[in-house]
């Protein structure tokens, strides 16, 4: 019995009157058309609390019948280095996603999503002979973000210290992590999503630690001597109702967001007189 789809040559049905072509045929004029022709390219821009603006581009689909370009962009979440935003290579073990909020043109406008750690970093970290104490706690912002921080921290060695090791015990950690608590809270509360994010994503000290870490650091010398303290991931959990107006403002304004304003339209044009012919 002979299969015509698996033939590898053109076959003719005599019986039938049927004429197959030849598999290879097929596949050819099947895969013939390049996907990418039917693709367009995006501008990335990232809020103004990033010193570099536009950090990438991404593809779409073209807009074709009901299926809009713009649906397909909306909510794509980008992940990028802290030292490529900032062009501070001292802060790129943190990683910054954005997540696409509005279409102007062919320019995606981000918002901050979330804020992570590399896994190189919080491993090189983690050492023996001392105690790792973390905490988190959700706090809202001043613009109605809710959001989630988490801070770790590590024991350190007193002033001429002969013990080898540094362990806390579990009475000196709750105190710890109960200063974490408030100073977290303290930080965000006061503060929108913009200020927020440029408290914990600032190198205040010479190890890139965040302002928040710094000032978890000095209120607990008095328990017990910390180190290597950030501010370890940043999560939104929940956001207020979308307003363009307001992302605008965090891109620094339309004209900055790369949309156009327009210009005012001329008062002197008179309509023509109405033809007697054509």
């Amino acid at each position: 019995m002979r299969i015509p789809h698996l033939e590898t040559h053109a076959y003719t049905d005599t019986i039938r009157g049927y004429s197959y072509p030849a598999a290879d045929e097929t596949h050819a004029n099947y895969y013939s058309v390049d996907p990418f022709t039917r693709k367009d390219w995006y501008d990335i821009k990232a809020p103004s609390m990033f010193d570099v603006r536009q950090v990438g581009k991404t593809l779409v689909n073209r807009t074709q019948g009901l299926r809009n370009a713009n649906d397909s962009l909306h909510g794509r979440v980008v992940e990028m280095s802290l030292g490529d935003l900032s062009k501070d290579e001292s802060r790129s073990f943190r990683k910054i996603q954005l997540k696409v909020d509005e279409i102007q043109g062919k320019n995606c406008l981000t918002n901050f999503y979330r804020m992570d750690m590399t896994t190189d970093k919080l491993r090189s970290m983690v050492k023996k002979w001392q105690s790792l104490i973390e905490a988190f706690v959700d706090v809202k912002t001043t613009d109605g973000y809710l959001v989630r921080l988490f801070t770790v921290s590590f024991t350190s060695r007193r002033r001429n210290q002969i013990k080898k090791t540094t362990y806390a015990q579990a009475a000196q950690i709750r105190q710890i992590r109960k200063k974490m608590f408030e100073i977290m809270t303290e930080e965000a509360v006061a503060c929108d999503l913009k200020e927020l994010v440029a408290k914990v994503t600032s190198s205040a000290s010479q190890s890139a630690q965040d302002a928040i870490a710094v000032r978890i650091e000095k209120a607990c010398q008095g328990i017990y001597p910390l180190q290597n303290t950030y501010t370890r991931k940043v999560k939104i959990l929940k956001a207020p109702k979308f307003d363009v107006s307001a992302l605008l403002a965090l891109h620094g304004g339309a004209a900055a967001a790369g949309d156009d304003t327009g210009a005012k339209a001329s008062k002197d044009f008179v309509e023509p007189a109405i033809q007697a012919s054509v």
